[in-house]
């Protein structure tokens, strides 16, 4: 066994510990690191021949999270292995590998794993920040050949507006910012955040903050290389010869690679290329037979040159592909209301990107129940999103939501979950649906537009209306920069960063940002934020001329909800012995029940005959008789000295057998017998809370008002 080793460093006032030496040692690189107790493992890998996949660098990251960790044993009761991912679990491996990815040589072809096993959770010291770090420092120690490390930090925001470093869970629920950022010594790489309308000049004092312990916890690992980490191998890249380069991509050139990329619309665009390649293809196999993974080869080659020219059209003449300026928008429209038995639409269409968001409503306890290492919550908004293949024009088999669909589908959430009712206010249980119909840049930002007019169609009384765009830049080699409003499918690909930015009028709700390069300085970010408020009130102007506010009245097929306050001690008759009285109301009036502890009870149904139905049943379980009241009660029990008789369900009262009539009373059945309906008066509730009740009182009572 090799000898453990380990290195520590302050960090918002815990320790930062990396341990090397103990677990995982077959790998290429592996470490340990741990925060307050949260312990995460990560392992990196390389093989040592080029892979067989082609097209693309092919890097796998997979975040495990497991239930022991925090001494939980999975929820099912039929599994109890852990299988697919969680979705917050895919969210942290996205995380990870948005931030290590950019840092790998592009053109390099040795297949790479990286799996971080989150080993301890104490509840308080977010994983995914660990994680990010373990992977920096198992890649950093390895000799996996990679351009970092990077150092990630989680910043909150307290209610003074100070900033507080990796918050702990309390600080965070409290926190108005949920800021996580990744990056190398110099530059930010990887933004990820959630935030209750934080200005944009406070979120840039932020990306500053969480900036300095990013570098200093590059500084730290690269302490650590110094002393520990292995030489660096020699990686298998996708190259061919110097003269092969030169001569394809001057082929490009000269059939015309320039001026297809400049042709409008996109599909024009692509069958030009599509074309090019062809030719180009044709060419390089007769002028250079032998050359391996040719084809391969064409297609890198061709994006290479590409990217040139984008950048330099870009930096040098602000000529971007579809001619507009760089802050314009495409054009746009939008319209609400499409489909008849939906409660609600939104459908979105900026340039040749459109989505449609479909709003349900359901009852309360229709709530999703999230069960995971991390928690156990129920969730009343939910926002799923579907990127089905032909928004691109293409054919492909259609499958379960990836890494992607559910990374868009969160950020949407994000950005919406700020401006939504209480479950005070609005009680009902919110699902929104957003189908991409066609895509070329920013569908994500799109959904969220499509959201705000769903949600507003459907009544849904939100706060505020919430827009988003995706940003671009374009970097040159002497850090001269130009950042881009409104960034097409062409400019995300050949561009240098997508960074996403949705909020209301007054603030931030959410952020996302990826690069392709190695990163940008908090001083870019500042000015891309900046631009982007620009653009996102532009669209929320276009977004309220087609639905100024929340529609007064919900669609004539969304459910009803009633709600009710009993006292809690009540619950139990409402529900009644194993569920026989809730059952029986729902069964007779078809509507649905759910009932918390603190006695809120939510009625739901699209009935409001049924519903009322149930509310006067529920009323009559649970309302505490008064003395004085008048009743037609029914007969339950004959005993020697009286009558029991039921006045509300579950509640009886004792008629004495003085009580049955004017006369004097022998034998109790004689006036009554079980099952009678009669009137009875409340006279009493005594210090025991028995109720008594007197027949000859209320024939007195029915003969007075007669």
């Amino acid at each position: 066994m090799q000898e453990e080793k380990k290195w520590s460093l302050q960090l918002g006032g815990r320790e930062l510990t990396i341990t090397t030496g103990l677990l995982a040692q077959q790998a290429n690189g592996s470490v340990t690191v741990r925060y307050g107790d949260t312990v995460v493992l990560a392992a990196a890998t390389m093989s040592k021949g080029a892979s067989k996949i082609s097209g693309y660098f092919p890097l796998m990251v997979d975040y495990e999270e497991r239930y022991y960790a925090a001494g939980k044993i999975k929820g099912s009761r039929f599994i109890k292995r852990e299988g697919r991912p969680s979705d917050d679990a895919v969210l942290s491996g996205r995380a990870v590998d948005r931030t290590i990815r950019p840092l790998f040589n592009s053109r390099m072809r040795n297949d790479v794993q990286v799996v971080v096993t989150t080993l301890s959770y104490d509840g308080e010291n977010n994983p995914d920040t660990v994680a990010m770090i373990a992977a920096s420092a198992a890649l950093t120690l390895s000799d996996i050949p990679w351009g970092g490390p990077i150092g990630a930090a989680r910043v909150g925001m307290a209610e003074n507006g100070s900033l507080i470093l990796n918050p702990s869970a309390d600080e965070s629920k409290a926190s108005a910012l949920d800021l996580l950022l990744s990056g190398t010594q110099d530059k930010i790489n990887m933004i990820e955040a959630a935030a209750k309308e934080v200005t944009e000049d406070k979120m840039v004092e932020a990306f500053q903050f969480g900036f300095e312990a990013i570098q200093k916890i590059t500084a730290f690992i690269e302490g650590i290389r110094a002393e520990v980490g292995k030489e660096k191998s020699a990686p298998a890249l996708l190259r061919g010869t110097d003269e092969f380069e030169t001569q394809v991509k001057a082929a490009f050139l000269k059939e015309g690679l320039a001026e297809a990329l400049y042709l409008l619309p996109k599909k024009a665009m692509e069958e030009a290329m599509a074309d090019l390649s062809t030719k180009v293809t044709a060419w390089a196999k007769q002028a250079f037979p032998e050359q391996a993974s040719l084809d391969e080869l064409l297609t890198l080659i061709s994006d290479e040159a590409a990217d040139e020219i984008v950048h330099k059209n870009i930096l040098k003449s602000e000529k971007r592909p579809d001619g507009r300026k760089l802050t314009e928008i495409r054009p746009i429209w939008c319209q609400v209301g499409i489909l008849p038995r939906t409660h609600g639409t939104g459908l979105f269409t900026r340039g040749e990107t459109q989505a449609l968001t479909v709003t349900t409503l359901g009852a309360p306890g229709d709530q999703m129940v999230i069960d995971t290492m991390e928690t156990d919550e129920k969730k009343r908004y939910i926002h799923f999103y579907n990127f089905p293949p032909y928004s691109v024009g293409e054919v492909k088999p259609m499958r379960g939501p990836g890494r992607r669909e559910i990374g868009h589908g969160a950020l949407a959430e994000k950005a919406l979950m700020p401006i939504l009712p209480s479950k005070e206010e609005f009680p009902y249980t919110i699902i929104l649906v957003s189908e991409v119909l066609s895509s070329n840049g920013s569908s994500s930002m799109a959904s969220t537009c499509g959201s705000t007019l769903s949600l507003m169609d459907a009544g849904v009384p939100i706060k505020k209306p919430v827009s988003g765009i995706a940003m671009g830049v374009i970097t040159g080699q002497d850090g001269a920069y130009k950042v881009l409003t409104d960034i097409q499918g062409l400019e995300d690909h050949y561009g240098d960063m997508d960074f996403k930015v949705a909020g209301t009028i007054d603030g931030i709700t959410a952020m996302q940002m990826d690069v392709k390069i190695d990163g940008l300085t908090p001083e870019v970010l500042k000015v891309a934020v900046a631009q982007a408020k620009v653009a996102r009130l532009e669209i929320m102007e276009k977004m309220l001329s087609v639905i100024p506010a929340p529609r007064a009245n919900l669609s004539a097929y969304a459910p009803r909800i009633i709600t009710l306050h009993i006292n809690p001690e009540k619950i139990r008759d409402v529900i009644g012995p194993g569920g026989k009285m809730i059952n029986q109301i729902i069964d007779e009036t078809g509507v649905s029940i759910d009932i918390e502890d603190d006695g809120s009870v939510f009625i739901t149904s699209t009935d409001e005959t049924s519903a009322k139905q149930a509310v006067e049943w529920i009323n009559n379980i649970t309302r505490e008789v008064r003395a004085g009241e008048l009743f037609q009660a029914r007969i339950t029990r004959i005993m020697n000295f009286g009558a029991f008789a039921e006045v509300l369900p579950n509640q009886e009262g004792l008629i004495h057998i003085s009580e049955l009539a004017d006369r004097r009373v022998e034998n109790v059945e004689d006036v009554v017998h079980v099952g009678d309906i009669v009137p009875v008066v409340v006279k009493e509730i005594d210090s025991q809370g028995r109720i008594n009740l007197s027949h000859k009182a209320a024939l007195h009572k029915m003969n007075q008002d007669n």
